[in-house]
């Protein structure tokens, strides 16, 4: 499992996926999450605008990835 350091509060789910390099563009993010193969925290999500903080875990294709951050 990686982790992903953030310095403010919470991150949306697509900025996270292209911070982490789980996507290579927004575009792809974008598909990614609306075609529902991006978890957070075990559940299927289909928002992009999801807001993911500290403690969270977002997991794509087998790759896992654990928020912390303030």
């Amino acid at each position: 499992m990686e982790t992903v350091e953030i310095t403010t509060p919470f991150i949306k789910l697509e900025a996270l996926l292209k911070y982490a390099a789980l996507a290579e563009t927004g575009g792809e993010a974008k598909l990614l999450i609306q075609n529902g193969e991006v978890t957070v925290n075990g559940e299927v999500c289909t928002q992009r605008g999801k807001k993911v903080k500290n403690g969270d875990v977002v997991a794509l294709y087998g790759q896992t990835v654990s928020i912390v951050g303030p």
